[in-house]
């Protein structure tokens, strides 16, 4: 089993900039990626940004591609997502996730969760 604490969201203008930070603890063989998903008010959830643990793969959503950058620090289990210009749109509830495998990522399935961050950008 995996826990995941994030922490980093809040409120901020469009145009303004976030990071949320992720760190993961426990069996070494269930975190081979980290990433987020997020969901919106009266939204499904979408998936946002991942990363291997190996540093090979990084997926991002079409909507924050170029806006938003997601790195890890292994020494520290810890993922970040740097998320610049902010719109509007960004608005959800953001979870950090993780698996044993990235290809459980890119499927859209994810093994563990985080509690959720609340990011606003609202004017």
């Amino acid at each position: 089993q995996v826990r995941l604490v994030e922490s980093g969201g809040g409120s901020v203008q469009p145009g303004g900039s976030l990071r949320l930070s992720c760190t993961a603890a426990g069996n070494a063989q269930e975190i081979d990626y980290l990433g987020w998903w997020r969901q919106a008010p009266g939204k499904s959830r979408e998936k946002v940004a991942g990363k291997s643990t190996n540093g090979r793969n990084t997926q991002y959503h079409t909507s924050v591609q170029g806006r938003f950058i997601i790195s890890l620090d292994n020494t520290k289990n810890t993922a970040y997502l740097q998320m610049n210009d902010l719109k509007p749109e960004d608005t959800a509830v953001y979870y950090c996730v993780t698996g044993p495998s990235w290809v459980e990522f890119l499927r859209g399935e994810s093994s563990s969760w985080g509690q959720g961050t609340q990011v606003t950008v609202s004017a």
